[in-house]
């Protein structure tokens, strides 16, 4: 089964696993990257630090919050290993610390129960003057800040240099009172009901799994689920940034993490500081819009992966020369996956399922493209499904030994909870000849997964996230042309909805999800000077 997500990919989880771990380090070299300024002139940005703000008037829809949770100082300590649910592995060590923030369960009573907010920080060591903390999201939703900005510090250490690095588990996530549904046992045999299902009986068991999803959800996380929606994980932002010591909030966005922060933007825009969106979820879409971009987008990204592929291994490529032909041996691949899968090491099999997800959860990054024509090499070939399968284990927050993280429960309440458009199976049949249309390899997939949230017991919030932002100093939102999960027209509407003189692009002509972390020297100069120096980038700047 996959949720239907923002931004996430077409199979519904988030970028953390493939673009974090390994991911996101390809792209032009320093040397070949260049820049096209439009014809704008370059305005400053918000100051890193200001005095106090101005409550704006959104925050009045809700109590103000009490001292005592205004007023809390985290008690930073050594951090442990990651649980399970963030994903687990090693503890980060010095000088990383770690702390909890009690945020209200429900903002609408603030007073009554709380929950507690996962924080990991690493500390400035700069000789120039600190300017406050940057606080990261990692996109899905569902991605543990604090498993994934150690992972990724390496890329952030420039920033480091005047800022804490600050990530933190939203809440439902990891160990922020993450949702918990199916057990790992039940979570593996999840799998093996067909995302695509192909006549009434499996329509029906993808119905059936899909309500005893929803149902193992409410009963061991019912109390969460009605409080993880966006809007209360934005204030929590809001607290943070108190609790912080910060005047203004100062954020870097991913993924999902682009919708979170343009909430934020909306509901406190004289509380914006310099906030960066990058790999930007489209606001203005539906579900069905934004699935089906996915798949077209994923589509794209398998054409330029197997035009690459022709053109360095010639007919050593698994795909051929790529094209029609490339597209239909793995479409036949995936036929043949449907009746009967391929052995792994492990002694699991590739399902027809697992083996799209570890395609598109390769085609993340250029820098995952070896081990996609490694994959396709043994499962066309040689019969084995071991790479594919690896990469649709990482992608879904699976160890070695079976423990899945909370990633794909979270991701699935976080987007039930936020839209308010549910589907019915007869809704998705009349949606197939376009998704189809779109991509043959993943349009079945992303089609169906628009029935991940029917039966949910939490109902929708609302049909598109308001990210308006009056009055909010400029907002650096960046898009890559080659993006496969968060189609680069997102940007550009994103940018649209956030208001004249506050959304200013900046485009990558490149590959892969998201701009930052692909070390294109063009597009980390233009974010570091509006994040270090207050340089805003002339709209509509390009790097390539």
């Amino acid at each position: 089964m996959h949720p239907v997500v923002r931004g996430a990919g077409v199979l519904g989880l988030a970028v953390t696993l493939t673009c974090g771990a390994t991911a996101c380090q390809s792209g032009p070299t320093a040397s070949s990257a260049k820049v096209e300024p439009s014809t704008a002139a370059s305005t400053p940005a918000a100051p890193a630090t200001s005095g106090p703000a101005t409550p704006p008037a959104a925050t009045a829809t809700v109590p103000a919050l009490p001292a005592a949770l205004t007023g809390q100082r985290p008690a930073w300590q050594a951090c442990s290993a990651p649980s399970a649910a963030q994903g687990g592995g090693q503890a980060p060590g010095a000088p990383w610390e770690c702390a909890t923030v009690k945020a209200p369960l429900d903002y609408a009573e603030p007073t009554g129960r709380t929950i507690d907010l996962a924080l990991i920080r690493l500390r400035t060591a700069g000789a120039q003057p600190r300017l406050g903390s940057l606080i990261y999201n990692f996109g899905g939703p569902g991605a543990s800040g604090v498993a994934t900005l150690p992972a990724l510090a390496q890329d952030y250490a420039d920033l480091n240099s005047r800022y804490d690095l600050v990530g933190f588990d939203p809440r439902g996530v990891g160990d922020s009172a993450g949702v918990r549904c199916l057990d790992d046992a039940a979570t593996d045999a999840a799998t093996g009901v067909d995302g695509s299902p192909d006549d009434d009986a499996e329509v029906r068991a993808l119905d059936e799994a899909v309500s005893a999803y929803a149902a193992a959800c409410q009963s061991n996380s019912g109390a969460v689920l009605p409080h993880v929606d966006t809007v209360s994980a934005a204030r929590d932002l809001e607290l943070l940034r108190q609790v912080l010591g910060d005047d203004r909030l100062h954020y870097f966005g991913f993924s999902y993490g682009t919708e979170l922060g343009g909430v934020y933007a909306h509901l406190y825009p004289k509380t914006v500081g310099r906030l960066v969106m990058d790999a930007v979820v489209d606001p203005t879409q539906d579900p069905v819009q934004s699935s089906l971009g996915q798949a077209e987008g994923f589509q794209h990204a398998l054409e330029n992966f197997m035009t690459a592929c022709a053109e360095q291994a010639g007919e050593a490529c698994p795909t051929g020369p790529g094209g029609a032909e490339g597209t239909g041996r793995i479409t036949t691949l995936l036929q043949g996956l449907d009746a009967a899968p391929l052995p792994a090491d492990d002694g699991r099999t590739l399902t027809q399922d697992l083996a799209v997800t570890g395609i598109a959860a390769a085609l993340y990054s250029e820098a995952s493209w070896n081990a996609l024509a490694v994959g396709l090499q043994e499962a066309l070939r040689a019969g084995t499904g071991t790479t594919l399968l690896a990469l649709a284990d990482a992608y879904q927050g699976r160890d070695p030994l079976g423990r899945y993280s909370n990633l794909s429960a979270a991701n699935r309440a976080i987007t039930c909870v936020d839209d308010r458009q549910r589907y019915t199976a007869a809704e998705v049949r009349d949606q197939l000849p376009a998704f189809r249309q779109a991509s043959p390899v993943f349009g079945d997939f992303a089609a169906w997964g628009l029935t991940s949230c029917a039966g949910w017991p939490v109902p929708g919030l609302t049909d598109h996230p308001d990210v308006s932002a009056p009055g909010a100093p400029p907002i650096l939102v960046v898009g890559n042309t080659g993006d496969p999960a968060t189609p680069y027209e997102g940007a550009r509407a994103m940018a649209s909805r956030l208001g004249a003189g506050v959304g200013v692009t900046v485009t990558l002509r490149g590959q892969g999800h998201g701009g930052y972390d692909t070390g294109n020297a063009c597009l980390k100069q233009a974010v570091d000077q509006y994040l270090l120096d207050g340089v805003v980038p002339a709209d509509g700047t390009t790097c390539t």
